[in-house]
């Protein structure tokens, strides 16, 4: 009898255990999984989301795919509130594409992206709906292969914005301008100049892309070493490291690639010749964005220091 009860309660002891051990090992249906990410294909993407100024900045997130196609489909999820990237999105920023919203269809074709977005994409407001297309554009035109982007809502093209109905033209591109600043004299001869200055989270640095619509009629990289070498800026919590005794003493553009000739000024240490990375990259996307440059050759006085591109 002893023998048998002692049996007994070993087998219930055991049972009780590996209940225990199933409960333990695999987690409740309303614990959240944290999406899988392969790490050895992963790299960092240029994405446009907004900082805590309520600006469309430029910072970088992990993306997972090489696929022009998908790697624009994961870019709008990462932009969608409440999507399954929120978690991964850098911190002092948010993203803009309104809760729910569901990415329909996309195709990809001659540099053209349609997207199809649900009915939800609507429920924009008044004041964030023109950055929500900046950061749309500017995100997506940032993936080699896309030029140009055509926005549907259950398959009706999107030819004006979903609050103001203001239109809009029939694809959406860089020239749609972001953050923009208006500084106009006339309607006439508006010319549009984009200009990235630097913003600043805690400790870490990024890059605000600011368009200036005025009536300049001056060249486009002058207009840009002028803005970034100005003080003030237009608002305080934009930065440039430029120094305001930085001179642009001639510029050449040939072949994508732009020769820039500065003072000795340009220099943040005369002596090992160092130019900032600040400023490199702030020159380097300004034009990239306003003349297509693929690469700035830095000189100094006529002397070449440094070939730049991202």
């Amino acid at each position: 009898m002893l023998k048998n009860s002692s049996l007994r309660r070993i087998t219930i002891a055991s049972i009780a255990l590996l209940i225990v051990g199933i409960i333990y090992l695999f987690p409740k249906s309303s614990e959240k999984i944290p999406q899988k990410i392969n790490y050895i294909d992963a790299v960092l993407s240029p994405i446009y989301l907004i900082d805590s100024n309520n600006y469309v900045a430029r910072t970088e997130m992990i993306i997972d795919e090489d696929d022009e196609l998908l790697k624009a489909k994961e870019i709008l999820e990462a932009l969608t509130i409440g999507s399954n990237k929120t978690d991964y999105i850098p911190d002092g920023f948010k993203q803009i594409i309104p809760l729910n919203t569901r990415l329909l269809d996309a195709s990809l074709e001659g540099g053209l992206l349609k997207i199809n977005f649900s009915k939800e994409f609507n429920n924009i407001t008044e004041k964030n709906e023109s950055k929500m297309l900046e950061s749309i554009v500017y995100s997506l035109t940032e993936i080699e292969g896309i030029n140009k982007i055509m926005i549907f809502v259950e398959g009706v093209h999107l030819n004006k914005m979903p609050i103001s109905q203001k239109r809009l033209p029939e694809t959406l591109d860089r020239s749609f301008g972001i953050n923009k600043i208006y500084n106009l004299d006339t309607f006439s001869d508006v010319t549009m100049t984009t200009i990235y200055y630097l913003g600043k989270y805690n400790d870490n640095y990024y890059y605000i892309p600011v368009t200036l619509v005025d009536n300049n009629d001056i060249n486009k990289v002058e207009i840009v070493i002028n803005n970034l070498k100005s003080s003030p800026i237009y608002q305080a919590n934009l930065m440039s490291y430029l120094a305001s005794s930085v001179e642009l003493l001639d510029f050449e553009i040939k072949e994508n690639v732009a020769s820039l000739n500065f003072n000795n000024y340009l220099f943040s240490d005369i002596n090992s010749k160092t130019i900032l990375e600040e400023v490199k990259y702030s020159i380097f996307l300004s034009l990239k964005d306003n003349n297509d440059i693929q690469e700035v050759i830095f000189l100094v006085n006529d002397e070449k220091i440094e070939n730049f591109k991202i």
